[in-house]
């Protein structure tokens, strides 16, 4: 018995070889598969069933955390708005009366519903409500469909005071308060409050954002017939539910399955259900989902019989047409390999010529296609790199524009918002010269340029927060005129005024010199510094690109940080291009660019 197998694989022709093989191994599975299918087919159709309900589940999770998300983004619109968060504490400061409203109140609130009618007009239908401590409040719905002051009244409330930062109180479901919704056959509404807070932590107002519970379970009534979803809160209590009766109730057969680890089945009123559930992210809620197992299972066992039928009709016509086309497809195989062995000892003219419509003749045209560009894609490598490598320099220095504009430009409409003076205007000006220098095309502008941009960046920031921070400049004339990369120097300076002064007043202090072949350029602050530890955690990111150094990823200009302005100038100089960083504990932080000096752009890219 040992001989026969020997002889077998002693075999040299591939075609034998293959025939036998092939014959082998479509024998010991089919006959393995046969033996072990009914075992199997039981784990197979409950798994496929588990997964088709948690499909259907994750479907529904994408609509309710829309809405929501959405509630989420209303309120916290109130929190990072500084222009809205002003007004309201200023409208709060003031006693306020309805019958003698202010002219400053009357303007100020004008412009208050101006923002919540524009947040609200186009997303889900919802009631917002803004109310303050002093009474004042503001709404996007008539107050004869509900009495804004009744909130200060509710129970819950309580709650909501006990909530800090960008956290809410999820009130979960109550019943309809708005009059127009209870006509419509609305319930029951879906509630959501964050306190107002002043810097000492003082709460001023509420932001209560409000949906109709409808907006909810209107998903749950698209699912195919049998298939139950509700939303639940942490405690088991049903939310949603297309059947108004059942909210508000517990829901005990969830404790029911997680209790029983080894199964998704749960028995109610004596029939097992297939249940599922999908916590969601942002409060504790969660949705659960019941459908009949014998319904789950109807469908997927039907196709499981089907599937094995064919695979034994098709077993028996594969082994009879397998025999007949084994020779016919190892004949251009055998010719294929004649033709590889001769590219492998360097001889590239050679063709093997084998076409078809089938695998191998694609396999065979590609071949002589391979070799025949060969030459022509060596060339194309090399040109494509180059082009990589522009692209990503320009996508890096686009990434500036933006966020850069758009910071800026806010900044200028506080300060027309607040009062026409003189240094709207000079900020206006500032920024048209920051504008004219981002649009630039040629991506390289003298160094005097570069410092101007930063020196008028620093004039912005300056108007922007209370406390000034001193630009000091010491730029060696012989310098002047050197050539260097727009835009690389503002968020140098932008990193040192917000992270090493955190916007407090200090000195940050430009320096530049040249350096045998290259440019030396210092920016050093007198801000809090770093540490050991933090120190040795930037130098060893200064090789990484912005996402692999973990950048947080924030919105604004400042997020650009170092290692990005790293990254682009290496892109830019090369290995020539040095950086380092020094810095002391209280006394401030010193980054150190050395520039080779520069050449045409040919050389560099």
């Amino acid at each position: 018995m040992y001989r026969r197998w020997l002889r077998l694989f002693s075999i040299k022709s591939f075609r034998t070889k293959l025939t036998l093989v092939s014959v082998i191994c479509i024998m010991l599975p089919a006959l393995a598969t046969l033996t072990v299918y009914n075992y199997l087919t039981r784990d197979a159709v409950k798994d496929q069933a588990v997964s088709n309900a948690q499909e259907t589940l994750k479907l529904v999770d994408g609509h309710v955390t829309n809405v929501l998300q959405y509630m989420t983004y209303l309120l916290n619109y109130f929190e990072f708005d500084t222009g809205i968060s002003m007004a309201l504490q200023q409208l709060n400061a003031t006693a306020y009366d309805k019958e003698r409203m202010t002219n400053e109140q009357f303007i100020t609130g004008r412009e208050v519903y101006y923002k919540i009618d524009g947040l609200t007009f186009a997303g889900e239908k919802s009631y917002l409500t803004i109310i303050l401590r002093n009474g004042l409040y503001f709404t996007n719905y008539p107050t004869h469909d509900f009495a804004p002051e009744s909130l200060l009244k509710e129970p819950w409330l309580e709650n909501a005071k006990n909530v800090y930062g960008y956290n809410s109180y999820w009130v979960g479901t109550l019943p309809t308060a708005f009059a127009s919704e209870r006509l419509s056959n609305n319930p029951y509404q879906l509630t959501v409050v964050r306190p107002l807070r002043l810097p000492d932590m003082t709460i001023y107002g509420y932001v209560v954002v409000t949906i109709m519970e409808s907006q909810i379970h209107r998903y749950f009534q698209e699912l195919p017939s049998g298939l139950e979803v509700m939303l639940l809160d942490g405690n088991n209590r049903i939310l949603s539910h297309t059947d108004p009766a059942r909210i508000g109730q517990g829901f005990p057969y969830l404790k029911q399955a997680e209790a029983n680890h080894d199964t998704n089945i749960v028995r109610i009123d004596g029939t097992d259900y297939l249940i599922s559930r999908r916590d969601l992210v942002f409060n504790g809620w969660r949705l659960v989902s019941l459908i009949p197992y014998r319904t789950a299972v109807s469908k997927i066992n039907s196709i499981f019989e089907n599937v094995f039928l064919l695979q034994l009709v098709s077993f028996a016509l594969f082994f009879i047409l397998l025999m007949i086309a084994l020779r016919a497809f190892t004949k251009p195989l055998l010719k294929l390999d004649k033709v590889a062995g001769l590219v492998q000892k360097g001889d590239l003219s050679v063709r093997s010529y084998i076409r078809g419509h089938d695998e191998i003749g694609r396999l065979g045209k590609s071949f002589d296609l391979m070799l025949d560009r060969i030459s022509a894609m060596i060339d194309e490598i090399t040109l494509t790199q180059v082009r990589k490598r522009k692209a990503e320099l320009k996508m890096l220095q686009a990434q500036i524009n933006p966020h850069f504009l758009f910071n800026v430009l806010n900044s200028i409409r506080m300060k027309v918002f607040g009062r026409g003076d003189r240094e709207s205007a000079e900020m206006i000006s500032s920024l048209s010269k920051l504008l004219r220098m981002t649009i630039q095309d040629d991506g390289y502008i003298s160094l005097h340029e570069e410092v101007e941009t930063a020196i008028d960046y620093m004039k912005l920031m300056n108007m922007r927060q209370k406390q000034k921070v001193q630009l000091e400049v010491d730029i060696a004339t012989d310098v002047f005129l050197e050539r260097v990369p727009r835009l690389f120097l503002q968020p140098m300076i932008e990193n040192a005024l917000i992270h090493g002064l955190s916007q407090r007043a200090g000195t940050i202090r430009l320096q530049a010199t040249a350096d045998q072949e290259c440019v030396r350029i210092e920016v050093e602050d007198d801000g809090q510094g770093m540490d050991e530890a933090q120190l040795a955690r930037i130098r060893s990111r200064l090789t990484l690109s912005a996402e692999e150094a973990g950048e947080p990823e924030r919105k604004g200009f400042s997020s650009i940080g170092l290692a990005n302005v790293y990254e682009r100038m290496r892109m830019t100089f090369g290995d020539a291009f040095r950086m380092e960083i020094d810095s002391e504990p209280g006394r401030g932080t010193c980054v150190t660019m050395y520039i080779p000096k520069h050449k045409e752009e040919s050389e560099h890219v």
